[in-house]
């Protein structure tokens, strides 16, 4: 019965000792004036912001960070990393101050692109997935491949950020579904607008006739992320070939990328 006890005992001792270990990685932050750097130099979204709200995007990700982990499967995690998907997470939710993802505990990094089945060290043909939003055993986790991190923040030319796209899931998920219309977002007399513009485009996709990512027809919610990738990407040239859809978004996301980005060049 001693014995029973004692290895009681000892079994919770280890798991107190790696729930003290893992809060303590997690709010093991990187200084604010590193997080600044670091997004001055990668992030152009940042950049287009007045001063104020450049501090509070700070702050915003320093937050993100205190309550969301970023873990490395495979590979080292830098703060670099730590930012740029804490950036990623604030961007779409900016206009919202505190506001979080309730559904997001965890940021798996992977080296490579990985399988469906959340594998990177498979054949190369089944490796196709950038980023995914976890479910089933994998709720409340998000899986990124880390060359697609780094690749959605070097240049500001090109329409695509495949960890803006997935933070965009999450911001559709947190009314229950993810199915292209966040409806915490959108009111009624705008949802049917909405909808009626993702068919229209998505039909503008599969008959060649659009710039936007052809992977935005799969449906409703693919086009949702992958049109809000390009919003906050490339803002002018969304809203110069896209001005539908780019005025829902901005309404959606209660943001106007494109007119940060003209006060920002003058």
């Amino acid at each position: 019965m001693l014995g029973l006890f004692f290895i009681v005992l000892v079994v919770a001792l280890a798991v107190f000792l790696t729930l003290t270990r893992r809060k303590k990685e997690r709010v093991k932050l990187p200084d604010l004036k590193i997080v600044s750097g670091i997004l001055q130099r990668r992030v152009a979204y940042y950049n287009r912001l007045p001063a104020p709200e450049q501090i509070r995007f700070q702050k915003e990700v320093a937050e993100f960070l205190r309550l969301v982990k970023v873990t490395g499967i495979g590979t080292t995690v830098t703060d670099e990393d730590r930012v740029l998907v804490a950036a990623s997470g604030i961007i779409p939710i900016f206009a919202f101050p505190g506001w979080k993802y309730p559904n997001l505990n965890e940021v798996l990094l992977y080296p490579d692109t990985f399988s469906r089945e959340f594998e990177f060290d498979t054949d190369p043909e089944d490796r196709n997935v950038l980023g995914m939003v976890g479910n089933g055993g994998m709720d409340n986790m998000m899986i990124l491949s880390k060359p697609s991190l780094h690749h959605g923040f070097n240049s500001i030319n090109h329409t695509s950020n495949t960890a803006i796209h997935e933070f965009v899931h999450l911001v559709d998920k947190a009314d229950g579904v993810i199915d292209g219309i966040p409806s915490w977002l959108i009111d009624k007399e705008n949802a049917m607008p909405w909808l009626h513009l993702i068919h229209k485009n998505i039909q503008a996709i599969r008959e060649n006739n659009s710039d936007i990512n052809p992977y935005g027809a799969t449906n409703e919610s693919e086009f949702f992320a992958v049109a809000s990738e390009y919003f906050f990407s490339t803002p002018l040239l969304f809203k110069e070939r896209h001005p539908e859809l780019y005025e829902m978004l901005e309404k959606i996301f209660r943001q106007d990328p494109g007119q940060l980005a003209i006060g920002n060049r003058e």
